[in-house]
């Protein structure tokens, strides 16, 4: 796909959504090119010398080439399959490398909604960019919003802001994948994964699992953790209260006998865990 920049009107139910597209566009920087291009779009161009402050945020992916990217907190290497993220007011530049020139996949982005997106994806105060690496999942999140806006679909403000949400969450799941891809505790975790599922009604001998491995416990623990979101035990123990719900609503077992099933030894302890991860009780739950 050639070059291009899609602006978007902006309406006021765009506006109460939350989230809105401003632009989004691609550019093909070869070797030798100055930056910005004469031909920058209009509002977002700016000097070198005098670098530029936007007055919405952009998440700018690199797929090929290098650069550098200059802040007021310092100046930093970009490479390529690296998601550039600009803040919204603060100063700022970069360029590629005119060796290498580069390719830049970007979109423009404002709303009530989007600090709260980003302070839960990005660490702003650590970097403004993520080696995320090559992912078409990535790049087809771009590709779908400049068709979404150049068609000018109804509700097309809506649905681009949702592929936005999709691609930071890809960016997110691909950057807490990178530190052990392909690396023997992934393997572990997947299978960890799978023999708590099939066995949501027992328990499963993780530190066991870890010990045939020859990986530490504690390791696995933390990396799980990280890319769960919970420990071993807790994300064990959703998957007994997703499985007590369906019990609960598809059979007629009594409370006791589906926490026995589910291994709750002490039905007490059972319904009160339930109603401190649900908000109901079981009895609640099966009555309403």
């Amino acid at each position: 796909m050639e070059d291009y920049s899609i602006y978007t009107t902006i309406s006021e139910e765009d506006h109460a959504w939350g989230m809105c597209l401003n632009v989004v566009g691609k550019a093909i920087l070869t070797q030798g090119m100055d930056y910005p291009a004469k031909d920058h779009p209009l509002g977002y161009y700016f000097t070198w010398e005098k670098g530029r402050i936007l007055n919405e945020d952009q998440f700018i992916y690199i797929t090929e080439g290098q650069g550098i990217l200059e802040n007021n907190y310092g100046k930093y290497p970009i490479q390529s399959g690296t998601l550039m993220i600009i803040p919204k007011g603060e100063w700022h530049r970069y360029r590629p490398e005119k060796s290498t020139g580069w390719t830049e996949n970007y979109i423009g982005i404002s709303g009530a909604l989007v600090p709260h997106f980003i302070a839960k994806t990005f660490d702003l105060k650590s970097s403004w960019l993520i080696q995320c690496g090559h992912h078409e999942e990535i790049l087809e999140c771009y590709q779908k919003i400049a068709d979404l806006l150049k068609n000018d679909l109804p509700a097309c403000q809506q649905i681009a802001s949702g592929l936005v949400l999709k691609l930071l969450g890809y960016v997110r799941a691909f950057n807490r994948q990178k530190p052990i891809k392909g690396k023997p505790i992934e393997k572990l975790i997947d299978q960890a994964k799978f023999q708590i599922k099939a066995n949501v009604d027992g328990e499963v001998d993780l530190k066991a699992l870890c010990e045939k491995h020859c990986i530490s416990f504690d390791y696995f623990r933390r990396i799980f953790k990280n890319l769960t979101g919970l420990s071993p035990h807790q994300y064990h123990l959703q998957l007994k209260l997703i499985r007590a719900k369906e019990l609960l609503l598809s059979t007629n077992k009594s409370v006791k006998e589906i926490s026995y099933m589910l291994g709750f030894q002490n039905i007490h302890y059972f319904s009160r865990l339930f109603k401190q991860k649900t908000g109901q009780s079981p009895s609640q739950l099966r009555s309403n």
